[in-house]
């Protein structure tokens, strides 16, 4: 499997995880009241939201590049 189609699938799976964590923190507040929930079900949703950032954006240069590359930049 090439790189790029490598990041992509994780991407897509990081975003599973990521609404999966959120969805868990409202199922707390919703379970438990506005009491302060626990810090691992606040702050799950962090580390798949900083990957998802930098895939995204990896994702989003990359056409750019293999562009700027193959020397077809100004058309």
């Amino acid at each position: 499997m090439r790189w790029n189609t490598w990041i992509r699938q994780a991407h897509r799976w990081l975003s599973i995880v990521f609404t999966a964590t959120v969805v868990a923190n409202f199922a707390h507040i919703f379970a438990f009241g506005p009491e302060v929930p626990p810090g691992l079900v606040t702050y799950s949703p962090l580390l798949p939201l900083l990957l998802l950032m930098l895939s995204g954006l990896y994702l989003f240069v990359l056409p750019y590049a293999t562009r700027r590359r193959s020397g077809r930049y100004g058309d």
